[in-house]
């Protein structure tokens, strides 16, 4: 006992004299806690997550595109712009919008889009809690994020007085952060369970369709009218140890990069009124070149975290050669990440960005696959999009149990997320999700315009 205490507690003077039993066991005792206190688990594990599926009757055919554009006087040679962008987006016939944008004129109230913020999220809070009958009163944090509509009382606000959610629920409401709101939403509700032991943590992600539609001639703030599309998840975390042999996944890593600081990368993806003070949200040329830049960023500091020490060594050595022999401008070593994931989930904000990032990364183009279908299917759905891809490769019975997926997802200011999730048991593609009505029909031929 002198020399554990001696070696932990060298203030304690011994030679003074012996110490008593009572301060013997106080002594003990506060080394244990402190062991405790630092081994205890901080682990976040993924319960399980619902997307929302919108009724068939919502879906936005090109032609009823072309039909609205129309109807509202748009200019024929907009109209035609739209339409190139629409053909060349990847987005499918499948996709949905709110039944007020059906509407002629579309209503873009905000008694609208309060209504389709409920009937989205009210759905899918709904579906994961009965699912697996987690009491309302049992959530202990409560996240949600929406870009673009901010009402007032919040989004949490309306969720916590529908479900009758307990007085002292940590809730956060996010908004203006972009399509990358999701993970880092996810970002927010991990610190927040690692503050507080033995919690629940429900995340809401979606973006309001309704009120957003943009009605002026800027071609760079038209863009949006034909990408976004109406979805929304609702993803259920703990820290609790007991839920370990029930959760999904584990939370391995989530790295957040943030461009803003470059004034290029900060207007990429920019709200603001045009010269008729008609709002809308401008989506730039650079776009692309700013995401990739994000990108690498990102990856560099991901990278050290989940890449083999070969992989590693390799991408060293040819930032070192590339230094060392300037003149030969030899081509930098990009990692081969798949020898780090098994499956990727990529923000489906349009063909050309799915595709580019492919590129970026190297990967084959089945790992682009899980975000193409999405996009055919749901459209843009925002910061959601990434669950409804990996929704989807559950489905497909792909997910197997250590598989290990990469989420990346990128949003206005600019900014670049990275999720990664470890797999902890085998997913059955039976379960019921979002794609179990026609799963067996993807992945589908999409058609290929000329630029």
């Amino acid at each position: 006992m002198e020399a554990l205490l001696s070696k932990y507690f060298p203030f304690y003077n011994l030679s003074e004299g012996s110490i008593s039993a009572t301060e013997s066991l106080a002594v003990i005792a506060s080394i244990l806690i402190l062991l405790c206190f630092c081994f205890r688990s901080s682990s976040i594990y993924l319960l399980d997550y619902v997307c929302y599926m919108p009724p068939d009757n919502l879906r936005l055919p090109y032609s009823h595109i072309v039909e609205h554009f129309e109807l509202c006087n748009f200019d024929p040679e907009l109209i035609g712009f739209e339409l190139k962008v629409l053909e060349r987006s990847g987005i499918g016939v499948e996709a949905c919008v709110p039944e007020s944008v059906h509407e002629l004129p579309p209503d873009d109230s905000m008694k609208r889009a309060q209504a389709e913020v409920e009937s989205v999220l009210f759905r899918i809070v709904k579906d994961l809690l009965s699912k697996h009958k987690v009491h309302p009163k049992s959530i202990d944090i409560l996240v949600s994020n929406c870009s673009l509509f901010c009402p007032t009382p919040s989004i949490t606000s309306m969720i916590i007085n529908k479900f009758g959610f307990r007085s002292n629920v940590k809730s956060v409401n996010l908004s203006g952060m972009g399509c990358s709101a999701g993970l880092l939403s996810i970002n927010l509700a991990k610190d927040l369970l690692r503050v507080h032991k033995n919690s629940l943590a429900l995340v809401l992600s979606m973006e309001a369709v309704a009120p957003n539609g943009y009605r002026g001639n800027t071609k760079s703030k038209l863009i949006a009218n034909v990408l976004f599309r109406m979805g929304g998840a609702a993803i259920l975390l703990s820290n609790k140890k007991q839920h370990k042999p029930v959760a999904k996944y584990k939370l391995e890593h989530l790295v957040r990069t943030h461009m803003g600081s470059n004034d290029k990368a900060y207007q990429s993806v920019y709200q603001e009124p045009d010269e008729d003070e008609i709002v809308g949200v401008s989506l730039s040329r650079s776009l692309l070149s700013v995401a990739a830049s994000a990108l690498r960023t990102n990856i560099t500091d991901l990278g050290p975290l989940v890449l083999p020490y070969s992989e590693q060594l390799r991408y060293g050595w040819s930032v070192i050669s590339r230094k060392m022999w300037a003149r030969g401008n030899k081509e930098m070593y990009v990692p081969n990440f798949r020898k780090a994931f098994e499956h990727f989930c990529i923000h489906a904000g349009g063909k050309s960005v799915v595709d580019a990032i492919e590129e970026s990364l190297k990967l084959h183009k089945k790992d682009g696959e899980a975000s193409r279908m999405a996009l055919y299917r749901f459209g843009n759905t925002s910061s959601s999009s990434v669950w409804y891809e990996l929704c989807y490769l559950e489905a497909k019975g792909r997910v197997k149990k250590g598989d290990r997926v990469w989420q990346i997802a990128f949003g206005s200011g600019f900014k670049c997320n990275s999720a990664v999730w470890k797999c902890l048991s085998d997913i059955d593609p039976n379960v019921r999700n979002a794609w179990s009505d026609r799963i067996h029909l993807y992945p589908v031929e999409i058609p290929v315009f000329d630029c």
